[in-house]
C-alpha cells in the first residue's frame, strides 16, 4: 500500500462547546485523565518545537512532568540545542497526540526557567541512574562514541556510589505559559472539531473560538 492510500476515518468521539466548558486548563486535565484511562503510552509525552536564531523550527518529542494553571513543564540539560533556543528566543508550542482516542492539543506560549526549588525536587524523584545520566550525557554535543559515554556513566556512578546524588549546575526544567492552546478531536469525513482557547490581555480570560478543519 502507497503512502497516499493510508487513511483511516475518525470516529471515536466529538468536541462540542457545552462540554469543553470555558476553562482550558481543566478541558486539558480531563483529557490526559481519558489518555491515562486508555491506557495510552506515555501519554505525557508531547511534541516540543522551538526556534533558532536563523529562524529555523526544530522540534524534538519530550516529556511533560506537570501542568497547572500556570503552564506545562519539563526538564532537560540546559546546555542542550532545545534550551540554548528556549534561552535566545523564549517562546515554545507543544503537541500533545493521543492516537487511541484522536484527539490532539496544540499549546503555545512563553518560556520561563522553573526555579530551582523545584528542579531539585523533581531531580532527586528520578532514578539514580536517571541522575547519574543528566551528569554523564553532553547533551546535543558530539561525543567520541557510545563506549566513551558509558565509561564516563561509570565514572560518575563511582564518584556517586554512596549517598545523594547533587544536581548538576547544566540541569533544569522550563515552563511553557499557555497563551493559545488548541484542543483537535478526529470526526468522519475529516470535519474534525476545532476548538481554540486565546487567553484575553486585559484580565488574563479566555476566549473560545471554533475553527474549521
Amino acid at each position: 500500500m502507497s503512502l497516499a492510500d493510508m487513511r483511516r476515518d475518525y470516529c471515536h468521539g466529538a468536541l462540542v462547546e457545552h462540554a469543553a466548558g470555558d476553562d482550558p486548563i481543566a478541558l486539558f486535565a480531563r483529557w490526559f485523565s481519558d489518555a491515562v484511562d486508555a491506557e495510552v503510552k506515555e501519554p505525557n509525552a508531547c511534541v516540543l518545537a522551538t526556534v533558532a536564531d536563523n529562524g529555523c523550527p526544530s522540534a524534538r518529542v519530550v516529556l511533560c512532568k506537570g501542568f497547572d494553571d500556570d503552564g506545562w513543564r519539563f526538564f532537560t540539560n540546559l546546555e542542550s540545542r532545545k534550551a540554548l533556543d528556549l534561552h535566545r528566543h523564549p517562546h515554545a508550542a507543544l503537541c500533545f497526540h493521543w492516537h487511541e482516542l484522536e484527539r490532539q492539543v496544540r499549546i503555545e506560549g512563553p518560556v520561563s526557567v522553573v526555579d530551582r526549588e523545584a528542579v531539585q525536587a523533581y531531580f532527586h524523584s528520578r532514578p539514580r541512574t536517571s541522575q547519574l545520566g543528566a551528569w554523564a550525557s553532553p547533551q546535543s554535543r558530539e561525543i567520541a562514541s557510545r563506549e566513551a559515554l558509558e565509561e564516563t556513566f561509570g565514572s560518575f556512578a563511582a564518584v556517586h556510589a554512596r549517598g545523594e546524588i547533587p544536581v548538576p549546575p547544566h540541569w533544569g526544567g522550563f515552563v511553557v505559559h499557555p497563551q493559545r492552546i488548541e484542543f483537535w478531536q478526529g470526526r468522519p469525513s475529516r470535519l474534525h472539531d476545532r476548538l481554540q482557547y486565546q487567553r484575553k490581555t486585559a484580565d488574563s480570560s479566555w476566549q473560545r473560538v471554533r475553527l474549521a478543519p
